[in-house]
């Protein structure tokens, strides 16, 4: 494995970026070269960067030293080509700090930040943890408001204070309610980039000027994902980009609305070529009626009619 510093993309993040997998052995050990295959794959088929150590990557899930493997294996992979984002995650401010830190020194080009999970700190308790690690590092900051899964949630005037950090350049908006996209774009959108984060209301989200798209069934249908991006933000084809969007649509609803997101992502991954593995218990794998379900949604649309 390569130990130089990988080079950091420039620039602002706009576009794709794949909540990426982490494929697994049998044994249940990470998979170093389906990772970097997957990696090269993504990016060949258009996808503008890339989060390990997100939710769909299982991060709860993984040692500090397999989390530092995922990302050197990642940053290895993009040489460059694309942008890498690292979940930095955790249970405290401490650790975020840590974490982050060690990001930047590898040489991603920014760092992917939910709250701190379990202990539910209040608003006044959530910035200082923001000003913290934003202190701490220079590179930026894409914060990641999921409530489902955090149990805190970061409304829009919450996340306008947030903006005036140095470092916190864009949000990633999970809650699936299209008006804090707009709410967001209103308040914050000449200092934030705002990303969708939940793939059900995509292309509404970009139409309306969402600088990208964070998703995990972009491990599954990456062009898709990266043409429909291109219809809406570049060619404005919206005609096109809704024909596009609809066949996407019934994978995107089924992983939203499964409550199996991340067991279904890999499963889907699997019937697309790549075989990513099962989840790390607690996550169990996708039943074959499951994977039946999932290779009928993707065939409803052309680059999952070779789902197998």
């Amino acid at each position: 494995m390569k130990t130089g510093k990988p080079q950091q993309q420039t620039g602002r993040l706009q576009g794709v970026l794949a909540a990426l997998v982490t494929p697994m052995r049998p044994d249940g050990e990470i998979d170093c070269d389906k990772l970097g295959a997957l990696v090269d794959h993504l990016i060949r088929q258009g996808v503008n960067g890339l989060v390990p150590l997100g939710s769909t990557g299982e991060y709860y899930a993984l040692t500090s030293e397999e989390r530092e493997r995922v990302l050197l294996l990642t940053l290895e992979a993009a040489e460059g080509r694309a942008a890498v984002v690292a979940g930095a995650n955790a249970g405290s401010t401490r650790e975020v700090i840590a974490y982050s830190r060690q990001a930047e020194a590898l040489g991603c080009d920014g760092v992917m930040l939910a709250a701190p999970y379990y202990s539910l700190p209040r608003p006044d308790e959530l910035y200082a943890h923001f000003r913290a690690v934003n202190n701490a590092i220079g590179i930026p900051i894409m914060l990641y408001n999921y409530p489902g899964r955090t149990g805190v949630d970061m409304p829009p005037e919450f996340i306008e204070r947030l903006a005036g950090l140095r470092h916190l350049r864009y949000v990633k908006e999970s809650t699936g309610e299209m008006p804090r996209i707009t709410e967001l774009l209103r308040r914050c959108g000449g200092r934030l980039g705002v990303f969708c984060g939940c793939d059900t209301i995509a292309l509404e989200s970009l139409m309306v000027g969402a600088t990208g798209w964070v998703g995990g069934v972009v491990n599954v249908l990456p062009a898709s994902h990266a043409r429909l991006f291109d219809l809406v933000a570049v060619k404005r084809d919206y005609a096109a980009a809704r024909t596009l969007f609809f066949e996407m649509l019934p994978t995107l609803e089924l992983m939203e609305g499964g409550g199996k997101y991340t067991q279904w992502v890999k499963a889907a991954c699997g019937l697309m070529g790549w075989d990513c593995g099962a989840p790390r218990r607690p996550l169990g794998p996708a039943s074959a009626a499951e994977r039946a379900r999932l290779r009928a949604a993707l065939r409803q649309c052309p680059e999952g009619r070779r789902a197998r």
